[in-house]
């Protein structure tokens, strides 16, 4: 699927990462559609792209529908947005939990189900959803977090199958810990030492290798990442006892959950 030329929507584009897609997809010759919840932040980038800006929250269903309609004639979907959703479930309050499973899995979904139809009648278009490598395997702290990841990979790769005879392409796109942006950018924490990041533009390079070269999944992280993830994937009792020996990690994740806290 080509980039050049093609309507692209993109979520969470007021982010780190979202930034940085929307810069190069504009230098990519895309046609931009960008939505973000906050008219303060979207507005500059609309401007900077000579994009199409949509206003619209998430968590909030109609909110979803309304976009879908507004970014008709989509070709590609970036569902980047995400909520962080860290720490313990108990500390979390009913509706903290809907407002993290709509944004992090049901908005993707639905906005799927409501772009797909076009580009299947048109045989031409292209899903990318943006995960994490916390969609492979667990992690403390992160059941929320990990809920919509484990789902939105699950989704997307179960999608893939389905479109594949409809000319539609569906990828999973899953980062590790970035710098420059995502938590570490956001809180202030720094990674445990010896553990290693991927930068925004690694994470935009994969997005975008995933629509061009319409590949399933597309892990963005370093490679002792990549196989810890996928030992812990098949043997999450092992991992478990693994993650518990790890020195400094869970001071770290601790300092994260509070500087997160107010934006669940």
């Amino acid at each position: 699927m080509r980039i050049t030329g093609s309507t692209v929507l993109l979520t969470g584009v007021t982010g780190g990462i979202g930034a940085a897609l929307a810069a190069e997809l504009s230098a990519r010759g895309a046609k931009l559609i960008l939505t973000g919840r906050r008219p303060d932040a979207l507005e500059p980038l609309v401007e900077r792209y000579d994009a199409r800006g949509v206003v619209a929250d998430l968590a909030d269903p109609d909110d979803v529908e309304r976009l879908a309609r507004e970014a008709a004639g989509t070709e590609i979907l970036i569902a980047n947005a995400a909520l962080p959703s860290s720490g313990e479930l108990l500390d979390y309050t009913p509706d903290q939990i809907d407002r993290s499973l709509a944004v992090n899995l049901r908005a993707p979904v639905m906005l799927a189900r409501l772009l797909a139809p076009a580009m299947a009648e048109a045989r031409r278009g292209h899903l990318a959803f943006v995960g994490s490598m916390s969609g492979k395997t667990a992690t403390k702290y992160s059941a929320l977090y990990d809920a919509g990841k484990f789902g939105l990979r699950g989704f997307a790769l179960s999608l893939r199958q389905d479109l594949h005879e409809r000319g539609v392409g569906v990828s999973i796109i899953q980062p590790g810990f970035v710098r420059d942006a995502g938590m570490f950018a956001a809180t202030g924490a720094e990674a445990p030492a010896g553990l290693r990041t991927v930068s925004p533009r690694q994470v935009v390079a994969g997005v975008v290798r995933s629509i061009e070269q319409d590949r399933a999944e597309v892990n963005v992280a370093p490679v002792e990442m990549k196989v810890l993830t996928a030992i812990g994937g098949q043997f999450p009792g092992f991992s478990e006892r693994v993650q518990r020996r790890a020195s400094g990690a869970e001071g770290t994740v601790r300092r994260i959950v509070e500087a997160q806290r107010d934006n669940r």
